[in-house]
């Protein structure tokens, strides 16, 4: 069996960590959502919130019983080994984003030889979506419906 974590801060979980996420199910027997507490970031959600953001969005799908959502922080190779994944799961967007995850699997490597890293490209839909983005327009007073699951925009919509 084989278990995959898809890291991140997810603040918060938009379209495009759920296609991610989506593909990734295809591909592995088990998929780990790890959510990454960061106190140092300023964010709009607390860590516990975003872990049960992403929560309620897988189980909106129904896909809950191959998925698990944990919060971490530390080295993502060591929560990895924690939890049992020999893969990491990773979305590129463009070529910043590859850069940046190439350098990232290239440092984990060299941590644990023993994980792999997959990186799954953005479909089209979801090229532009980030959440530093999706941030900055929720808290304009932008409407995000369409870049997040319904979930997560009730719970920006309650920032207000």
């Amino acid at each position: 069996m084989t278990i995959a974590l898809y890291p991140g801060t997810f603040d918060p979980f938009h379209n495009g960590h759920l296609d991610i996420a989506q593909r990734a199910l295809a591909l592995f027997d088990e998929l780990i959502i790890g959510v990454y507490d960061q106190p140092d970031k300023k964010l709009l959600f607390s860590h516990e919130e975003r872990i049960a953001l992403v929560r309620e969005v897988l189980r909106d799908l129904g896909v809950d019983g191959r998925t698990r959502v944990a919060g971490y922080s530390g080295l993502t190779v060591n929560f990895a080994r924690k939890v049992g994944a020999s893969v990491l799961i990773r979305g590129l967007r463009n070529s910043v984003d590859f850069n940046f995850e190439l350098q990232q699997a290239q440092t984990n490597h060299w941590l644990a030889a023993d994980i792999e890293v997959i990186c799954l490209f953005a479909n089209a839909p979801n090229h532009f979506l980030s959440a530093t983005l999706i941030r900055q327009i929720a808290t304009l007073g932008g409407d995000v419906t369409a870049l997040v699951p319904a979930s997560v925009a009730r719970a920006l919509r309650q920032l207000k």
